[in-house]
């Protein structure tokens, strides 16, 4: 025998017994933990769930036993607003994307009824991550329109979890909307915060290009290779910015518990301007990450996150995956009242011009798609006109138009603007940079060229032109910015013919 041999049998039974003791406390633990432990021996009490539409969170839970809680579901084929001008067909549940957060304690006991809608065109069911059983819930709930199925589970495990329609082709399903949260709160219940938030982050395939207008269809190809149009929160582009933005108070605690539907993407959470004192990754209950700026949140997961208030503002959701947030719709806003903190944040204590050397146009190729691109009628010409310039002026030159001064020139009663249109066409078109002046004002800056078609130029420059006090009476039509386009598309020189290079060489 060698001696690691020897060492091993000579050491074999105090491995044994330690393994076994670890084996005992661990059972011991499980034991303890079961969270059917508490369940009362007689017929638990009854209570049907008020469920709660983004970005609502259902009440917190005050029991401290279990209840038999009965939810009931129902599952609707709609169409409504993707984004402005941008309609779809969302399967849902509960008439929303997403669909109701629901919210149950560890230990109940849940009689779930899923109803599809008789106006419904789809079979659909639903997979609750929540549920520990085939499918979670889905090989029990498969369901006809104008049918009801039932199935009863144990809430098992504490923890947030994404529930989904499960039925096949369960990709597309989940594309067009199917999906929500279910909270099983701890039996102690968690930490009590001032206000609760419901996000919910997905990605839609659509037929046409992003801001595309009409209603939209879903587009397979796109899905399989992982290429959204659309990024967005709650369902829809600008659902939780303005007068939807989420509110809250200097001071305030608040929690969000955020899911991610996908069906492909994983989202990099971030709040831009705070960072989330607990993060409860992957939807754990234990806050296992403290001072974090952003969150990863698989698609299908989950995560919740607190953070106190400490300075007033506006401060803007994001996936930090960027251009899914300013292009693509994955942007909210959290709007804060109350008293200034200086000493937390001072706001701008200076604004002085900064020019250095080096700024250049950046010309972006137009899409090929405005060869196909047909004039609209004017309401709906300037209706466009007025997403574009949402979508990508408003961010320099405000929604009022108004600019900032000595960074951007203003777009309202703007006499730059005015005095050439065929000029203004050549500046959305090509960009500009240098030294300008407008209304009075000495501007120095650079305006990039962007990947805009020539009907959405035409648009956006209407909507300007006859806006903001403008006053102008004239659209700008497509076939001007198709003109203007020729004009100022640079000269490329035909390949000499055979034989001439070579004769040039010589």
């Amino acid at each position: 025998m060698n001696t690691a041999s020897f060492l091993f049998n000579s050491r074999r039974p105090l491995l044994m017994a330690a393994l076994a003791a670890a084996v005992g406390a661990c059972t011991a633990k499980d034991s303890s933990d079961n969270p059917l432990a508490d369940r009362p021996s007689g017929a638990l009490p009854v209570e049907t769930l008020t469920v709660s539409h983004a970005p609502a969170v259902p009440s917190v839970i005050t029991r401290r036993t279990p209840a038999k809680v009965i939810i009931n579901l129902e599952t609707r084929e709609v169409r409504k607003r993707l984004a402005d001008g941008v309609e779809y067909t969302f399967w849902t549940f509960g008439g929303s994307v997403p669909g109701p957060m629901l919210r149950v304690r560890a230990g109940d006991e849940v009689e779930f009824h899923l109803n599809n809608h008789p106006d419904n065109k789809m079979p659909h069911n639903i997979d609750l991550h929540a549920v520990t059983g085939p499918g979670g819930g889905a090989a029990s709930s498969f369901t006809a329109p104008g049918h009801s199925s039932q199935f009863t589970f144990a809430a098992l495990n504490p923890g947030l979890y994404v529930y989904h329609c499960a039925t096949a082709p369960v990709g597309m399903h989940i594309a067009n909307g199917m999906y929500g949260l279910i909270l099983v709160e701890p039996k102690e219940g968690l930490p009590k915060v001032d206000r609760e938030f419901y996000i919910f982050q997905s990605e839609f395939y659509t037929a046409g290009r992003y801001g595309a207008a009409g209603l939209q269809s879903f587009d397979m190809e796109k899905a399989l290779h992982e290429d959204p149009d659309y990024v967005v929160f709650n369902g829809s582009v600008g659902a939780l910015i303005g007068d939807h933005a989420l509110k809250a108070k200097v001071g305030e605690t608040v929690r969000m518990f955020v899911g991610n539907g996908g069906p492909n993407l994983i989202s990099s959470f971030h709040v831009i301007g705070e960072i989330f004192d607990n993060v409860h990754t992957e939807g754990g209950t234990l806050a296992n990450q403290h001072n974090v700026q952003t969150t990863l949140v698989p698609a299908g997961g989950a995560a919740f996150l607190d953070m106190k208030l400490e300075a007033p503002g506006t401060f803007i959701l994001v996936d930090h995956s960027i251009f899914r947030a300013f292009n693509k719709g994955a942007l909210g806003m959290l709007t804060v009242e109350g008293a200034a903190n200086p000493i937390v944040y001072s706001g701008k204590e200076n604004d002085a011009v900064y020019l250095p050397e080096g700024g250049a146009i950046q010309n972006i190729a137009p899409d090929s798609a405005e060869l196909v691109e047909t004039a609209l009628p004017r309401e709906a010409l300037l209706a466009r006109g007025k997403t574009v310039f949402t979508a990508n002026c408003a961010a320099c030159h405000q929604l009022a138009g108004e600019g900032i001064p000595g960074a951007f020139p203003p777009l309202a009663k703007s006499d730059f603007l005015m005095a050439n249109k065929e000029r203004a066409i050549g500046v959305v078109l090509n960009g500009l940079s240098g030294g300008i002046v407008v209304n009075g004002q000495k501007y120095n800056g650079v305006m990039p060229s962007l990947a805009l078609r020539a009907g959405d130029i035409a648009a956006v420059l209407s909507y300007i032109r006859m806006n903001f006090g403008n006053n102008a009476t004239d659209l700008v039509t497509l076939d001007e910015v198709r003109k203007i386009r020729a004009a100022t598309a640079p000269k490329t020189s035909a390949p000499p013919p055979n034989g001439a290079a070579a004769a040039a060489k010589k």
